[in-house]
């Protein structure tokens, strides 16, 4: 069976993230394209926690990595918090399998106890650099008999287990998205697969689970690429069958120039963005912009292609993945979040923007919120665009910039004159409605000679606060009439105090 059939069935994928930091745009992929594949195929798309580098373990980040999965709407189906018959999924919690599968190792000469110290290594690797070598094992223990090593064992002497790998010839591996990749096995080092504290490294951890997890795609990034050779090795070493394997691109920094750094993260959250799922979510962006802009870089489709979850699960494929590094592009994901805003249910956009409004100290209604929803859905990027461009609405009273009241061309008794005036004949309309209020303060444009713009520049500013702000007569009738008043009454005040 050809490896492109076997994807047409049920597949069975994972995310295996470490909780040494906060859940990242290329982990967030990984786990997308994981996800699609499991669903276009009818199978399961499963959460492994990688915790057994127990010093970088950070408070909180596992619950960070699955609230930011279930957020993007990559919901797994068997994981740490949900259980399922492969468990427990947390690889600190299957230390036992771990020693029993190194223990099988050592029993068939695929691996071997090394007893060097640290200082030793330490010594070693040191000599190495004086001779310009590259610092790897020197295989002393390698040398070692089995008996040698158990008495060694059985006297208590600390060890750690190493892989043997083969010294002689290459090692040939297909990886779907590049092909066949041959290596010198002369190159590999004999890695540790089993600490001293008796938790595995990842290379024997994560063949383990695969294996036991029944995991057919191993999709992981493309930094994998080095130790590739060295797994496959071990996966062989068991007799076990191998997954499919698809190392996923890179992502670029804006300028395609090596990774983010974090200088670089820092600078991008102060623009509004951030390569951080958390930060994504707090910054007003959608799953839906996030998984769109994200799965499109390094996946073989056009770049401007707008999908849902749906479409992304009908249309995927790991044949049209791309080995090519992808540079970050912050302005797609500007498009892609406002289109999918733009997609949005009223009731739905509604529920989304409704907590910015809470945090702000704002006692947003739903009544009034589906009214403002369709004077702003087309001018957010981010749902937090709705505060800033509406938090108007909420406010008691609003306190523009003295200066932004002043029409262009005009000085500031001039203004207050056009305020004073539009004021008195907003004054004498029964109800601010669109209908009444725009003809009449148009019918005053004509007359007074003044342009739009001067008359209802001022009008903007003195009822919202700001300069832009959603379509103001929609607006105003929205606001009500004695919030108007009141505030075109402070504006002209204001307006008066300017000398």
């Amino acid at each position: 069976m050809d490896i492109y059939t076997l994807t047409l069935t049920p597949a069975r994928t994972r995310f295996a993230p470490s909780p040494t930091g906060h859940l990242h745009l290329g982990g967030a992929r990984t786990a997308l394209y994981a996800y699609l594949l499991a669903k276009q195929t009818g199978g399961k798309f499963i959460l492994r926690i990688e915790d057994t580098d127990v010093k970088r373990t950070v408070p909180g980040a596992e619950q960070e990595i699955m609230d930011g999965l279930r957020w993007l709407g990559l919901e797994y189906d068997e994981g740490p918090d949900v259980g399922g018959p492969c468990g427990p999924y947390r690889q600190t919690e299957r230390r036992d399998l771990y020693n029993v599968h190194a223990s099988r190792l050592v029993q068939s000469g695929h691996a071997y106890p090394c007893f060097c110290t640290p200082e030793r290594l330490t010594q070693m690797r040191e000599a190495q650099q004086a001779r310009k070598e590259a610092p790897r094992y020197d295989g002393l223990c390698r040398k070692l008999t089995p008996e040698d090593a158990a008495k060694r064992i059985a006297a208590g002497e600390r060890h750690v287990i190493r892989f043997k790998m083969p010294h002689e010839g290459a090692t040939v591996a297909r990886d779907h998205i590049r092909g066949d990749i041959s290596v010198e096995n002369k190159n590999f080092d004999d890695a540790v697969v089993l600490k001293s504290d008796g938790l595995p490294t990842y290379h024997l951890a994560a063949m383990v689970d695969d294996h036991e997890m029944q995991i057919t795609h191993v999709l992981r990034s493309s930094e994998w690429l080095g130790t590739f050779p060295l797994h496959v090795n071990i996966v062989r070493a068991f007799g076990w069958d191998e997954p499919i394997w698809a190392h996923l691109s890179v992502f670029l920094k804006p300028s395609g120039k090596g990774k983010m750094s974090k200088r670089e993260a820092a600078e991008a959250i102060k623009d509004g963005h951030s390569i951080f799922v958390k930060d994504l979510l707090e910054l007003g962006f959608t799953p839906e912009g996030v998984n769109n802009w994200c799965g499109l870089m390094g996946w073989g489709v056009p770049e401007d292609d707008v999908m849902n979850m749906d479409q992304m699960i009908q249309r995927f494929s790991i044949d049209s993945l791309t080995p090519s590094p992808a540079a970050i592009n912050f302005a797609k994901l500007d498009h892609f979040n406002g289109t999918h805003i733009r997609l949005l249910p009223t009731a739905d956009l509604v529920a989304r923007i409704k907590p910015f409004f809470t945090r702000a100290g704002l006692s947003a209604s739903d009544e009034m919120l589906t009214q403002i929803v369709p004077l702003l859905r087309e001018r957010m990027v981010t749902l937090d665009d709705a505060l800033e461009l509406a938090g108007f609405f909420f406010r008691e009273s609003v306190s523009p910039n003295a200066q932004d009241l002043i029409a262009k061309g005009l000085d500031a008794p001039r203004s207050a004159e056009i305020a004073r005036r539009v004021y008195q004949i907003l004054v004498g309309q029964p109800a601010l409605s669109q209908a009444s209020a725009e003809p009449a303060l148009r019918a005053y444009v004509e007359e007074s000679g003044l342009n739009v713009n001067q008359v209802f520049g001022i009008l903007r500013v003195a009822v919202t606060g700001q300069k832009i702000s959603p379509p103001l007569f929609e607006s105003m009738e929205i606001i009500g009439r004695e919030k108007i008043l009141a505030r075109l009454d402070a504006a002209v005040n204001a307006l008066s105090k300017i000398v």
